[in-house]
């Protein structure tokens, strides 16, 4: 019986052993090879899209918002960001306080008058750029929200609903200071003064110092990130226009709060007797406090955005083009993007290096690497100022430097015949000097 036992055993372990092989190879790996473009499809579009093919290198575009006003630019932009390697779109949303995508917020932009009314620029974006691999940021103008010519026609726009949210300039703030807000008088100074000083202003600004602009804000960024599948989210205009703004009441007053609780009752009396004459007495007499007040402003905002958006869609990047010299920015600009980045409330900075000069470049994007606290960093080019041999240079150089990618400002100007883009065909001049490169990046 043992022997007979031990045959059997014998037997099935020759058996198992012979069987083994075939089991291998009897059921191999299903793998689709499809065709391109089609392989493409069936990357699900709630589905994050994955790094690039070059590495950790992303390619990116600036999308001005009137590339986007019909379903066809769309489809075309999508096609040519493909076609050319880049990795990553970054599509202006809310340029000036309207909304290209679906809004209970703000109106509608007027461009998007022609198209029907289900048209919506930015999920488009997202389901044909995701079809393909590509990732979608929602680039969102913060404080800037009306050109000067001409002003919004919609009378549902927020400077007419609100204009005490509008930043007042300090040349008129002592005469605006006592004026209702809802005089048409109050609105038309701000206007006829900001036309004066078209060579430093782009436009009327919300101001940061509102606690009603701050909640406005952040639901337009809340509702952006609850409703679509981003893959980023953009800051751009996230600061001052320049230090001759925002001396508007709500700044004022608040400042005011602020310094009296520091201030000795002699003091507190002597400048509230002042402030009955001139209401900018505290801003005039702590100029240092209050650059850094309005500083404060915009920082505030930028964490408490950047938690939000972090606490609705956790796998978001959060990213900001910004001033390029970091010094300039904070004083002229209250916008201190290296306190930003110290606290961790940026995961890429988009440095607006928009130089013609390869040093130059050289040398901001060197400093925003070394203050960018470990964040990924992003070479803005001017793309629209040179050939595209200059941008390939600066591309070389941001490489070189450690950057983790670059952004071209402009994917509209690139496609426009021009004396620095003939054929109109900026993009493909790039991506083809660039195919030798890529092929290093993916060998390390």
């Amino acid at each position: 019986m043992k022997r007979g036992t031990g045959i059997i055993v014998c037997y099935l372990l020759l058996l198992l052993t012979a069987l083994l092989p075939a089991q291998k190879t009897a059921a191999p790996v299903v793998s689709l090879s499809l065709p391109q473009p089609f392989s493409n499809l069936i990357t699900p579009v709630s589905t994050p899209t994955p790094e690039p093919s070059y590495g950790f290198e992303s390619r990116a575009l600036w999308v001005v918002r009137h590339t986007l006003t019909s379903p066809e630019a769309v489809r075309e932009l999508v096609a040519r960001t493909k076609e050319n390697g880049f990795t990553d779109l970054v599509v202006q949303i809310r340029g000036r306080g309207d909304a290209w995508y679906a809004s209970n917020l703000e109106p509608r932009a007027e461009e998007l008058g022609t198209q029907p009314g289900q048209f919506d620029p930015l999920a488009q974006v997202i389901d044909q750029a995701h079809l393909v691999g590509i990732r979608v940021h929602a680039w969102i103008n913060m404080y800037l929200v009306a050109n000067l010519d001409p002003l919004p026609r919609n009378r549902g726009h927020l400077i007419y609903r609100h204009p005490e949210w509008i930043m007042v300039p300090k040349a008129i703030s002592k005469e605006l200071y006592g004026t209702d807000p809802a005089d048409p008088g109050y609105l038309s100074q701000i206007v006829e003064h900001s036309k004066q000083q078209r060579t430093e202003l782009e436009g009327l600004y919300t101001s940061p110092a509102h606690p009603q602009v701050k909640d406005n804000i952040f639901e337009i960024w809340m509702d952006v990130a609850r409703n679509y599948e981003v893959d980023g989210l953009h800051f751009d205009y996230v600061r001052y226009p320049n230090p001759q703004f925002d001396y508007s009441r709500v700044s004022l007053d608040r400042f005011r709060a602020m310094i009296e609780k520091d201030l000795d009752t002699e003091n507190r009396d002597f400048l509230a007797k002042e402030f009955e004459k001139d209401p900018l007495i505290y801003a005039t007499s702590f100029p240092e406090k209050y650059a850094q007040f309005q500083r404060d402003q915009v920082t505030d905002l930028v964490g408490r955005i950047y938690k939000g958006v972090k606490r609705i869609r956790s796998n978001a990047l959060v990213s900001a083009a910004v001033f390029a010299n970091e010094t300039e920015a904070s004083r002229s600009r209250y916008q201190d993007w290296k306190l930003w980045l110290s606290r961790g409330w940026l995961d890429i900075l988009c440095p607006m290096a928009y130089t013609t000069e390869t040093e130059s470049f050289r040398r901001q994007i060197s400093s925003a690497i070394a203050n960018s606290a470990g964040r990924r960093v992003w070479g803005g080019i001017g793309a629209w100022r040179q050939t595209a041999d200059q941008t390939i240079e600066k591309i070389n150089v941001a490489r070189e430097l450690g950057a983790q990618g670059f952004i071209l400002f402009s994917y509209d100007s690139s496609i426009q015949a021009s004396p620095l883009n003939p054929q109109a065909d900026y993009l493909k001049r790039v991506h083809e000097a660039l195919k030798s490169g890529s092929q290093q990046i993916r060998s390390q």
